[in-house]
């Protein structure tokens, strides 16, 4: 009972902590909405990230860590194709079905700009749920745990999606636990931030057809037409019953590998010991 009380109260301190500081953010000075839009996801990212530090060095005294610089690479790599992967495959069941057009195009000023906002968003959202949180679940309890407490407080941060319906919500919650999975398999929050920052930019910045910020703006005009469940409707791609099989696909796969990977990691342990041992 004492782990689960002193689990809790760091959780909520950490959480809490970091809503009440952004909330008394104060805004920059300028009619630029790309540097404002900027400002916006730099802030809440550089307050979970300095709770972070706090955190680990101060509170937890380095017993726990933040995987991030590990195979950095390497683990990119596998975060831009996961998102690639990912929305392309989407995507081009949409367009292959007839339910996404696109229907014309705009500029966009400052272009670097808004996508360097949408990577501190991805940035900001991984490291608050898949971070410190998730790391501190998992050494005291598990990583199953671990996954289950950050879904819910993912899911409960974008309450949006309780008002697009239960796909829109499964959406939510099945791309919590692909995150965590791909967390699990490259042992790095890299990968996760890459891939989510990825789907993010693409889908939104350029095709439209994802939700961020109302005031993010997009390269390509998208009409969703057709039958809802395929289109999403008003909610895009993300009341899409395609991406909940997207979702599906992905989580049994990382599952199958993430398993592969640990019995491999379990004879090897076993086969130095044994070694050992005979040694």
């Amino acid at each position: 009972m004492k782990k689960l009380l002193t689990t809790c109260l760091k959780t909520i301190i950490f959480f809490i902590g970091w809503a009440i500081i952004i909330s008394f953010t104060p805004d920059i000075q300028t009619n630029n909405p790309a540097f404002l839009r900027l400002w916006w996801e730099f802030s809440p990212f550089a307050v979970v990230a300095l709770f972070s530090v706090f955190f680990v060095l101060i509170i937890e005294k380095g017993k726990i860590r933040i995987p991030i610089t590990y195979g950095f690479f390497k683990n990119s790599l596998i975060g831009m194709a996961a998102g690639i992967l990912w929305l392309g495959s989407v995507a081009a069941i949409l367009f292959l079905t007839k339910t996404l057009h696109i229907t014309g195009h705009s500029h966009i000023d400052f272009i670097w700009v808004w996508i360097l906002a949408s990577l501190l968003n991805a940035a900001m959202q991984e490291l608050l749920m898949r971070g410190y949180l998730y790391q501190l679940w998992k050494q005291k309890y598990n990583a199953a745990a671990a996954a289950v407490f950050t879904t819910i407080l993912f899911t409960v941060m974008h309450g949006g999606a309780f008002e697009a319906g239960m796909i829109a919500v499964f959406n939510v919650v099945s791309m919590s636990i692909f995150a965590t999975l791909l967390l699990e398999y490259t042992g790095t929050i890299t990968a996760p931030i890459i891939a989510h920052f990825t789907w993010n930019t693409i889908g939104a910045i350029v095709l439209g057809g994802v939700s961020l910020a109302s005031d993010y703006p997009n390269l390509l005009n998208s009409s969703f037409q057709g039958n809802q469940l395929l289109s999403g409707g008003i909610y895009k791609m993300e009341g899409s019953i395609i991406v909940s099989i997207v979702h599906v696909i992905f989580i049994g796969y990382l599952l199958i590998v993430n398993k592969s990977k640990s019995n491999a990691t379990s004879y090897e342990s076993r086969f130095i010991a044994n070694k050992k041992e005979l040694g």
